[in-house]
């Protein structure tokens, strides 16, 4: 077979650095496309190229790198501060479809031989922002009527595929956890900082959220294998797949299993902010940073946007007599189709905590 070279969008990431570590690990040589390098093993070997994808002068210019491109995975995504508020917004969507356009026009112009291209969804395909979901969601639903920048990016993207060689899979992830930080949508490092500060006061790992909310989670890590899979399955050619773990949970239940991975433990109370919370308690973690010798991050640059989605997966914000929906959807498909790997969610949560605290992002519990 010739050389595989898969070029990875968004590849700093929570799906881009698990990805960049898989295909890498593979033995497939790997593009990275992001503005940050992905904050990988330091003998991860790859190539990165800083583009923002907002600038299509630069994505025109590095065509001369695409030639080689085999296969695609585009992870890069666009998010307003303050995350929820933003999914309704147009130019939210249009900003996402413009960063796909500037990378894939030059990109498939250059690229002869591409074979693959996989993209990201979610459960806002289904309206899970807007309204309860029907259970499980499945792939074969018609089309969610609701305005998203998925629907604008899958439609480029099926417009370039006809008459083209290359196909097309398209991934509809629950909730992703890996060990990407200053992203949008990683809640890891906000739970890592969180129980850092609590440890720091003294105090239990207290659950800021609502219960019930029934879930499920996916690992970056796991997502990455089934990218691998899907670049050479004739199965997932121009289909689309729900991925998660393969168990489900609730933040209440799977709270104490959290703590003691951090070595805390767990206490319930009150729901409250975290992006308050942690807002209050900059000053503590800075001083817990630079006693314990961790990475120089400020909190708001290891964050990102990320404390904003912990207060909606929380349930912070709802009404307190409000009933929290449970989503949920069917990952038969992608059984059927022969990607079958899964990991228990509870262990999944202690596996990147225990990383956060390796790269000394996090203190060690």
């Amino acid at each position: 077979m010739s050389e595989r070279t898969v070029l990875i969008a968004g590849a700093s990431g929570v799906i881009g650095q698990s990805a960049v570590q898989r295909f890498a690990a593979a033995g497939w040589r790997v593009i990275a496309v992001s503005r940050r390098a992905p904050d990988v093993s330091a003998d991860t070997p790859f190539q990165h190229l800083p583009l923002d994808l907002l600038d299509s002068a630069r994505c025109r210019a590095a065509a001369g790198e695409f030639g080689g491109v085999t296969h695609v995975v585009y992870a890069a995504l666009y998010e307003k501060p303050g995350l929820y508020a933003g999914w309704f917004e147009q130019d939210q969507m249009d900003t996402n479809l413009t960063m796909m356009r500037n990378l894939m026009e030059p990109l498939i112009a250059a690229a002869t031989g591409l074979r693959h291209v996989s993209v990201f969804q979610g459960t806002k395909a289904y309206g899970a922002h807007v309204h309860q979901i029907a259970l499980p969601a499945r792939e074969r639903s018609a089309r969610d009527p609701h305005a998203n920048f998925y629907w604008l990016q899958e439609d480029f993207l099926r417009e370039r595929r006809a008459e083209a060689d290359w196909s097309l899979t398209i991934w509809r992830p629950q909730v992703v956890f890996g060990g990407a930080t200053g992203v949008a949508m990683n809640i890891v490092p906000v739970i890592g900082a969180y129980a850092a500060i609590q440890r720091e006061l003294g105090q239990p790992l207290i659950y800021p959220g609502r219960p019930g909310g029934v879930a499920e989670a996916v690992d970056a890590d796991l997502i990455a294998d089934a990218l691998l899979w899907a670049g050479e399955a004739e199965a997932a050619r121009d289909e689309t797949f729900n991925i998660t773990n393969g168990d489900v949970f609730t933040w209440a239940d799977t709270w104490p299993a959290i703590a003691s991975a951090l070595n805390m433990e767990p206490a319930f109370g009150e729901p409250f902010s975290l992006v308050d919370y942690l807002r209050q308690h900059e000053g503590v973690w800075d001083d817990l940073v630079r006693r314990q010798g961790l990475r120089a991050t400020p909190l708001p640059e290891l964050l990102g946007e990320s404390h904003h989605y912990a207060d909606l997966l929380f349930g912070v914000n709802a009404p307190a007599d409000a009933a929290r929906a449970a989503v949920l959807v069917s990952t038969i498909k992608l059984r059927q189709a022969g990607f079958g790997e899964c990991i228990d969610t509870e262990e999944m949560f202690a596996k990147w905590l225990w990383r956060l605290a390796e790269r000394k992002v996090i203190p060690a519990a």
